[in-house]
């Protein structure tokens, strides 16, 4: 099932999105607090403007180098827990909306991953259990100014401005994780390609472990790290990130107004 948060005639609403993808079962309130109970009003698809499928109320935790590849790229090793950080939820941003590129970086650079919504109260949850506090999958994009990055040595700063969580299309309640691949362009410029099996430690493990830390919320949103590939992004380019299953998130890019 896949499911949207919109805009349309001004009002921002929830959706299922019917089975040939071209119009919206709208719903009456957000289904990860208020369930899946429609309104009995349908809406074309091609007449909303998809937003972000969830804002986190509380965080967004993401997790380092978890391809193997990519960790060798950043000159390591990748860990042998999950390396995490967290990403503020104004960074969060949707479908079709800019990238802005900070006047303090000169390297901002894209990272495509999947991404976990949490749909329970999650404390100490075991990996075998994962599956019952997941509400579903969406599409991220942890944009990093790679070179803020570098010179702090921690990544709040270079992982936190405004615009550097793209989210979407929608959520998707249930992912091929044997067969699912990911994929970044730049314009025509294919830079990263996965496979979902690959990633080092798997969803549930990251759940897992993620809710031994601290508490998980529902709307919190984990991401789980990106393949080989990163580069840098400039003023004009537009980024799409494909995961088999849910769709393409796509984002422009622009330099800050000065």
């Amino acid at each position: 099932m896949k499911i949207a948060r919109f805009s349309h005639d001004d009002t921002i609403s929830y959706g299922i999105v019917d089975e040939d993808e071209h119009e919206l079962v709208v719903l009456k309130a957000d289904p990860l607090f208020a369930g899946f109970d429609p309104t009995g009003e349908r809406v074309p698809l091609s007449a909303v403007k998809l937003l972000a499928p969830v804002i986190p109320r509380s965080k967004i935790v993401a997790v380092g180098k978890n391809y193997h590849e990519h960790a060798a790229e950043m000159g390591g090793e990748a860990p042998a827990e999950p390396l995490l950080f967290l990403k503020p939820n104004t960074s969060v941003i949707g479908p079709g909306d800019a990238i802005v590129l900070p006047p303090q970086s000169e390297q901002v650079e894209h990272e495509g991953e999947l991404a976990v919504v949490i749909g329970r109260i999650a404390r100490n949850v075991r990996e075998e259990d994962a599956e019952d506090v997941i509400f579903g999958y969406t599409i991220a994009n942890d944009v990093t100014a790679r070179d803020l990055q570098r010179r702090d040595g921690q990544w709040t700063r270079a992982k936190g401005f405004d615009t550097f969580c793209p989210l979407g299309p929608v959520i998707e309640t249930d992912v091929d994780f044997a067969a699912g691949t990911i994929e970044t362009r730049v314009g025509d410029d294919v830079r990263q390609h996965g496979r979902l099996a690959d990633l080092v430690h798997s969803v549930p493990a990251i759940v897992a472990y993620a809710s031994s830390v601290f508490t998980l919320l529902p709307g919190d949103v984990i991401l789980t790290g990106t393949p080989a590939g990163v580069g840098p992004l400039v003023d004009g380019d537009s980024v799409e990130v494909t995961v088999s299953g849910i769709g393409t998130l796509q984002n422009s890019v622009r330099a800050a107004a000065q």
